[in-house]
């Protein structure tokens, strides 16, 4: 519609610039104007305005992109273009693309890089309860009650985990399914129990599952994934508690 009124923080995410997340401390910073004014946090402003980041006009993205990237250790989950070692520079890809949620440097696995901002938000929400598996060794043999006691929920970062899902593949090796996102979450649930983390990899998120792609090789989500991932969001938020409740 001609004069759509919407915030300014989804507009920057539908225009595949950022999270609507990062949209709003760029809003409080003061690097994003309309029509030559700064905006406000929360503002809505009208779809059609001259909207621009540190004075460079923003336009919407006409093609959509979903990337899966097998992320190697060392490289770093941002789009900073001045961070030596990120994610984006990695893999120079011709379209602006973020990526969705975090892998920390030690770790590796599947990523996913959008220009979606909504997309993003859908995913990554913890409200929303989507799987995200990762296959774990840590540094000595485990025993029964250290698998049983991550399933169950661990104290960690003044709350206790989810009860997940939590299966042995190995003497040190096992795998772990989380439906939340917490800083370092897996590494400081072993480190509850006394183990160390040697290596993490994520192998799953919903329905896309990292398979055979070479560590440092991206490819593009196939149509029949895109497909059933919508299905599995269909009915998700891309808002948080906050933000539905007020």
């Amino acid at each position: 519609m001609a004069d759509e009124m919407l915030r300014v923080n989804k507009l920057l995410s539908e225009a595949g610039v950022c999270s609507r997340r990062e949209a709003d401390r760029w809003v409080a910073d003061g690097r994003v104007t309309a029509d030559g004014r700064r905006v406000q946090v929360g503002e809505q402003i009208s779809r059609n305005a001259d909207i621009r980041v540190d004075g460079r006009r923003i336009h919407r993205e006409e093609q959509k992109v979903l990337l899966m990237l097998n992320k190697p250790r060392g490289i770093i989950c941002t789009a900073r273009r001045g961070e030596r070692d990120s994610v984006v520079r990695f893999i120079q890809y011709p379209i602006r693309v973020y990526p969705v949620g975090r892998l920390d440097k030690d770790s590796e696995g599947l990523l996913l890089l959008t220009n979606q901002g909504e997309l993003v938000n859908r995913i990554m929400r913890a409200g929303n309860f989507h799987e995200k598996e990762y296959e774990v060794t840590v540094d000595r043999e485990m025993t029964e009650e250290f698998l049983k006691g991550m399933g169950e929920g661990v104290p960690i970062l003044d709350t206790v985990t989810r009860p997940c899902k939590v299966t042995a593949a190995g003497p040190c090796t096992f795998r772990i399914t989380l439906t939340q996102g917490l800083n370092r979450q897996v590494r400081r649930m072993c480190a509850y129990f006394g183990y160390e983390v040697k290596k993490l990899k994520r192998v799953r998120i919903m329905n896309l599952i990292l398979g055979d792609l070479p560590v440092g090789r991206y490819r593009e989500v196939s149509a029949e994934e895109r497909e059933e991932l919508d299905r599995l969001l269909a009915g998700s938020s891309s808002l948080s508690w906050k933000e539905r409740h007020g």
